[in-house]
């Protein structure tokens, strides 16, 4: 809920200057998310479902409600900049620009995650990725703050006019979970339009927190290899055989990978020894020095961030377009970073790779 509530914060900002819409689909969240969205945005389309419908199923849902030319499949567990769907839309005015549209994903830390951009999983490139090997899985091609023709776009952010989407059928909805942005690329692409990677546009995606890395995420990841394959590749028996059977050894050695991780694998949490909160607001200052133990010191413009820091953004203060600069900026300086919404009652980021995100609660009252 806490993640959701900072995406449509940044949207909302996002879409202030243009004609635009926000449709939230909920697939029967229990942390209270459909209310806090009536609650605090009530401009904002909430469609509540009674079950999960899975992710391909809730877009479709989405986007058979909106009005636009354009869509955008986003995930709750983003920040958007201010600029990202006024450039997106210049950019599809242009002719080569047919197909979908994706941007650069980094994480909670600023570190870029390649799945951004990734080339169509070929039965070699497939099998490799899945046992563990191989960069081709990625378009390691284009450099990650280029913009260039790519096969396979990410579904955490996904860019096209609504006209593309709707003519190739939307997301398949025998994926529930996992491949339904790589096979809707590639039928975006098998219907002769052309996929864009964006990298001058870039988005946080705190990757992790929309799902729980566990055996159902890997049975989930493994049988959409394979429905993929049956779906486009189903006339070649022998590329079955083989997918099946890579399937089967990447499965074995999952296992005995995760066993090796929860014995030898340091998680990265980052150890705060001072917070540094960028805001002008003084009942903001001392609401949340009082819900934490570290010190807190409290600065007005951006400073060079120091190993053991956590920068607090308040974004009121903050225009999201700086605050994602900045985390990029200083990625690796040994510092972390959280985010507070408008008025927001808490601070949110991610501070290990390993772990869910975290949350620090607070009382403006």
């Amino acid at each position: 809920m806490r993640y959701l509530e900072l995406c449509l914060d940044s949207v909302q900002d996002a879409i202030a200057s243009i004609d635009a819409e926000i449709i939230v689909v909920d697939n029967a969240s229990l942390d209270g998310s459909v209310q806090m969205v009536k609650d605090k945005f009530p401009a904002v389309k909430i469609v509540a479902n009674k079950k999960n419908a899975g992710f391909s199923s809730a877009n479709n849902q989405g986007v058979a409600l909106a009005k636009g030319t354009h869509i955008c499949i986003l995930n709750p567990d983003t920040v958007v900049p201010s600029s990202v769907f006024e450039s997106l839309l210049k950019i599809t005015t242009q002719e080569q620009y047919t197909g979908a549209q994706g941007v650069r994903l980094v994480n909670g830390r600023g570190s870029y995650l390649p799945e951004s951009k990734r080339n169509v999983p070929t039965l070699r490139v497939a099998l490799s990725k899945m046992l563990g090997y191989g960069s081709s899985y990625y378009a390691t091609h284009i450099p990650n703050e280029a913009t260039g023709k790519v096969d396979v776009l990410v579904g955490a952010f996904m860019f096209m006019s609504r006209n593309i989407y709707e003519e190739v059928g939307g997301f398949d909805e025998r994926y529930f979970m996992f491949g339904e942005d790589i096979d809707l690329s590639y039928t975006i692409t098998k219907a002769g339009y052309s996929n864009h990677y964006i990298g001058d546009e870039t988005i946080l995606h705190f990757k992790g927190e929309s799902t729980v890395r566990d055996e159902h995420y890997r049975r989930c990841f493994y049988g959409a290899m394979q429905l993929f394959y049956e779906k486009h590749f189903h006339d070649n028996v022998f590329k079955g055989f083989l997918v099946n059977t890579g399937v089967s050894l990447a499965k074995f050695k999952a296992g005995f990978y995760k066993r090796y991780l929860q014995s030898n694998l340091v998680d990265d949490q980052f150890d705060v020894k001072e917070y540094v909160l960028l805001t002008d607001n003084t009942f903001l200052r001392d609401a949340f020095a009082k819900a934490v133990t570290k010190p807190v010191k409290v600065i007005s413009d951006m400073c060079v961030p120091k190993e053991g820091q956590e920068l607090v953004f308040d974004a009121a203060y903050v225009a999201y377009s700086d605050i994602i600069k900045e985390i990029i900026t200083y990625r690796g300086s040994g510092a972390t970073y959280k985010i507070i919404p408008k008025n927001g009652t808490f601070a949110i980021g991610s501070n290990s790779s390993l772990g869910k995100g975290d949350v620090i609660e607070f009382n403006r009252d």
